[in-house]
């Protein structure tokens, strides 16, 4: 029996299961309107640590350590372990988990990574292939702009349409069962580049890749936006928020009751220093494994379509004048 709708969407057809979330979010995310549905805010950006990256692998650990103990069961009891962040051979994730003994399936989607690793983990789930498996992401300020940008010592100034580099981590465990919410779809986006060059844009680069998969949700799953009580995309911020709501409204469908952008809520937007929002791996992460799970659990809400998206850039390919590749992967998440 095919469990594939469409072009792009996986139906789950098994009961995949969150068993329990963590956010681990960095000092100033926890001076924004999310502060309370964190699991523990840093005090400062290094957390104790030597380097800025070290404590990006520390935020990963200790995400899916929490989330371990929420879920009352042993982490050797986990399958697998799909991680990935931000930078080179996502080193964050390698040296978060070189010492847990589980098997690692390291993964980058830039910031669409965590519903990669949620769709992909409920994927090995659904086809019987684990019981448990752990989903998990970061992003981090400091690691971010030394890798992508200039060093923080340069003081260089940003763009109104730059974005906040979000530090935090999230983390998931799955399994089988009929506890609430649970994964039902998952659907792969593919590549699109809308030949933006400015890495100082990147809501504008991503803001096409999220409509496409959106369109492509709906299409496989003969659904509309109605039918969720809330549409959250990864890390538009303002500008790309604005752009997805505008190439959704073209095609007919209104998103102006039911759709957010983590990187518009997990600051206070009015914040001048934030400019163009949030971003980063961590952005959407922190959000649905603190403020959307805590919503679920309150029925606050049932039906979520949670959307990562990512750009899928280098310094190198920046330097070389080429454009920016993006993707984004939407995840079904249903607590009915």
């Amino acid at each position: 029996m095919t469990k594939k709708l469409g072009l792009q969407t996986i139906e789950f057809k098994d009961t995949v299961s969150i068993l329990s979330t963590a956010a681990i979010a960095g000092h100033r995310e926890g001076m924004g309107p999310l502060a309370k549905y964190y699991d523990k805010i840093l005090e400062d950006a290094q957390w104790g640590e030597d380097t800025w990256e070290k404590t990006e692998s520390k935020m990963q650990k200790t995400a899916i350590s929490r989330a371990v103990e929420k879920a009352q069961i042993d982490v050797k009891d986990i399958d697998y372990i799909f991680a990935g962040d931000l930078l080179n051979q996502c080193t964050s994730s390698t040296f978060a988990f070189r010492d847990f003994g589980i098997p690692f399936l390291g993964l980058y989607g830039a910031c669409s990574t965590m519903a990669e690793t949620l769709g992909l983990a409920a994927s090995m789930i659904d086809g019987g292939f684990a019981n448990l498996c752990a989903a998990v992401t970061s992003s981090h300020f400091c690691t971010a702009e030394r890798q992508y940008r200039f060093p923080l010592e340069y003081g260089g100034q940003r763009t109104p349409t730059a974005q906040w580099t979000v530090t935090g981590s999230g983390g998931v465990i799955l399994g089988k069962g009929d506890n609430l919410p649970c994964i039902t779809h998952f659907t792969v986006g593919k590549i699109v580049d809308a030949g933006i060059k400015d890495a100082n844009n990147m809501g504008a680069a991503m803001a096409p890749a999220a409509a496409e998969t959106i369109l492509t949700h709906f299409e496989d799953t003969n659904r509309v936006p109605q039918d969720y009580d809330l549409i959250l995309t990864g890390d538009l911020g303002k500008i790309g928020k604005s752009i997805l709501i505008d190439l959704l409204g073209q095609k007919g469908y209104d998103m102006s009751d039911n759709y957010n952008d983590c990187g518009c809520m997990v600051f206070d937007i009015n914040d001048s220093d934030i400019h163009g929002g949030g971003s980063g791996c961590g952005c959407g992460a922190i959000t649905l494994c603190g403020y959307i799970m805590d919503m679920f659990r309150a029925n606050e809400i049932n039906h979520v379509l949670f959307v990562g998206t990512g750009a899928l850039l280098s310094p190198t390919s920046t330097m070389q004048g080429e454009s920016i590749p993006c993707v984004a992967h939407a995840v079904a998440i249903s607590a009915k």
